[in-house]
């Protein structure tokens, strides 16, 4: 979302005014600082060993509040989360239109990835505007039912976000293959991977360090202790596989631009791979962005240890670098602002 703020304030004839939850605050203040970005509103509503349910009930009363403050001719979301959910229905009750950014991604199984699913199908359903990131995305829409004149295919804003970071990101100091190692960034975060799942992409990651000695993972790992405690107890003694602090933003880009492949169940991570040139292993049984898979820019090797041993070893085994990418050119934040401009003089 830091481009589209950046757009809408650069636009005379718009009055923008951020709000964050703080669904996660860490990660969230590093951004804020690196795109120079400060929220009019910090509703800070996270707590501690807070459920799905207990959030989403507080995230929406307190938007609700929000809104009948401001009361806004236009809310928009960005993406799957909890937080976007519950932004749109918000912004739905009080009659205010809405707009979806990064709307129509599918996986058509409400399970996987939960809650993600159902979230951005619910931002859809209650929304104006529905900025889909490719055409594979107004596809789904308008298989759905969504009126044509709804949606616009813009890119998605992840690429103009990275595309901001690289030309600004300089002089991070981060870790590095030694002279005849392979990189592989590593990433794990998603709810349904917590347990026997994520036990799994462990042993997969030591199986492919056993058979490719020339590989060296660096692996961010998530602050959540369901991620933390089984990734230090498997993978914390490996000397090729080098358990790291979360990054920020822009040293998290940087890294991924020296990276020979990527493994990962990130959604983002998909799109901003590709962007920067580097194959992507998605560790997870399906995807919403099926895009980089037909381009051959990502492999989805499901969750099984075989299935993500043989993955990664075949994109090892390819020395290409990703030429294609089809998540947008870094211009879909002035498509969205110019769009919703248009609509409002209408």
């Amino acid at each position: 979302m830091a481009p589209v703020v950046r757009a809408l304030a650069r636009h005379r004839g718009v009055q923008s005014v951020v709000c964050v939850t703080a669904q996660h605050r860490q990660m969230l203040d590093q951004v804020l600082e690196l795109f120079d970005i400060t929220p009019d509103i910090d509703l800070n509503l996270m707590t501690a060993n807070q459920g799905v349910g207990d959030f989403a009930a507080t995230a929406l009363a307190a938007i609700n509040r929000v809104l009948d403050d401001v009361r806004p001719d236009v809310v928009l979301v960005q993406g799957d989360t909890t937080t976007a959910s519950m932004g749109a229905l918000a912004a739905f009750y009080r009659r205010i239109p809405v707009g979806h950014i990064e709307a129509g991604l599918r996986t058509n199984d409400p399970e996987n990835p939960f809650p993600e699913e159902i979230n951005r199908r619910l931002a859809d359903v209650v929304s104006r505007y529905h900025f889909a990131p490719t055409r594979a995305s107004a596809d789904a829409l308008r298989r759905e039912g969504y009126r044509a004149k709804s949606i616009h295919v813009t890119g998605n804003t992840v690429v103009d976000a990275l595309q901001f970071m690289v030309a600004h990101t300089k002089g991070v100091a981060l870790p590095a293959a030694k002279p005849g190692e392979k990189l592989v960034v590593v990433t794990s975060h998603r709810r349904e991977a917590f347990g026997e799942p994520l036990r799994r992409i462990c042993q997969a990651l030591l199986d492919v360090s056993a058979k490719r000695r020339d590989v060296r993972f660096v692996y961010p790992v998530h602050l959540n202790p369901n991620v933390r405690g089984p990734v230090h107890e498997l993978l914390g003694n490996h000397p090729r596989i080098e358990l790291i602090e979360p990054l920020a933003y822009d040293a998290f880009v940087r890294l991924m631009s020296q990276a020979a492949l990527i493994v990962t169940d990130s959604g983002g991570i998909q799109e901003e791979a590709p962007a920067l040139g580097v194959p992507v292993v998605i560790i997870r049984d399906k995807t919403e962005r099926g895009e980089a898979v037909a381009a051959g820019a990502a492999r989805l090797a499901g969750t099984t240890t075989a299935g993500i041993v043989r993955a990664v070893l075949a994109e090892l085994k390819r020395t290409r670098r990703v030429k294609r990418n089809v998540f947008g050119d870094g211009r879909a934040s002035d498509r969205i602002v110019k769009i919703l401009v248009a609509g409002r003089r209408r």
